[in-house]
């Protein structure tokens, strides 16, 4: 049997990220191997992920960033079974090396992400890794980004909850794309403006509209019109340059940002909660 050091145990561990003894079982498994013995470790990830992958992995961590010059971000999901593996340090450590690289990469989507690598190994291999030392179900399950003129990321206390908000303008102070950013998270809009809802839930919010009206003996020759009125109002409450600012609702998102710059506006956002 081939001498295993402690110094090949802690090698092994930098590499995988495994348990001493887990290292210290899979060398002794690959006969001082390393290449073989990460092969063992990755294999009982395979091995506990098969046995957990009817499980519900509710909990994780939600994250969001921009890159150094501002000019694109990025958002992923990285899901577990317990809140208690979610708030441990390793685990938001490695949701964030992730992130950096879907940040760095800005890959087409979540499967091009998960084929990126991650100090030398491809990101699912490491999640999967994963799988077998901590024992929970885990999965990358949201990818997505936006670039913009000036991009500003938000994180809601608890990692459960972040946001992305592109501006059409660079030379903004960041403050202003954290207000949006934060008003995206608090009143989560379905779209940037009326223009951008998609035509389906208008359809449906027009119908609900005739159905209450009817519902509330109103004339069947008023129900169009008075559907009208309620969309103007669903207007109003769910998209995000219409809405009342969480910071002073005598004026709209829309707004607010005319204030700072009369051109200023919201090209995309992008929102994840692992409350809904």
């Amino acid at each position: 049997m081939a001498q295993i050091t402690a110094a090949d145990v802690q090698k092994l561990r930098k590499i995988t990220g495994a348990g001493m003894m887990d290292c210290k079982n899979a060398l002794q498994e690959a006969e001082g191997n390393f290449d073989t013995a990460v092969e063992i470790i990755r294999k009982k990830g395979q091995a506990i992920a098969n046995k957990r992958s009817d499980r519900d992995a509710g909990e994780g961590v939600v994250l969001a960033k921009s890159n150094g010059n501002g000019k694109a971000g990025a958002m992923i999901v990285l899901n577990c079974e317990t809140d208690f593996v979610a708030k441990n340090e390793s685990f938001i450590a490695l949701a964030s090396k992730i992130l950096d690289v879907a940040l760095e990469k800005q890959p087409a989507n979540l499967d091009e992400l998960k084929k990126l690598t991650l100090e030398g190994r491809k990101i699912n291999d490491i999640v999967t890794e994963q799988i077998g030392i901590i024992g929970e179900k885990l999965d990358l399950s949201y990818f997505d980004k936006v670039v913009a003129e000036k991009v500003v990321a938000y994180i809601h206390p608890g990692n459960k909850l972040a946001t992305l908000v592109g501006l059409n303008k660079a030379d903004v102070d960041i403050q202003v794309g954290k207000d949006v950013a934060m008003q995206v998270a608090a009143m989560n809009p379905v779209s940037v403006s009326q223009e951008t809802v998609p035509q389906n839930v208008i359809e449906k919010e027009l119908e609900i509209g005739k159905e209450m009206a009817r519902n509330e003996g109103k004339p069947e020759a008023m129900l169009d019109k008075i559907a009208q009125g309620r969309l103007q109002k669903f207007f109003k409450e769910s998209t995000l340059l219409e809405q009342a600012f969480i910071k002073d609702n005598k004026k709209s998102i829309s707004q607010y940002l005319k204030e700072i710059k009369p051109d200023l506006t919201v090209t995309e956002f992008k929102r994840f909660t692992l409350n809904d």
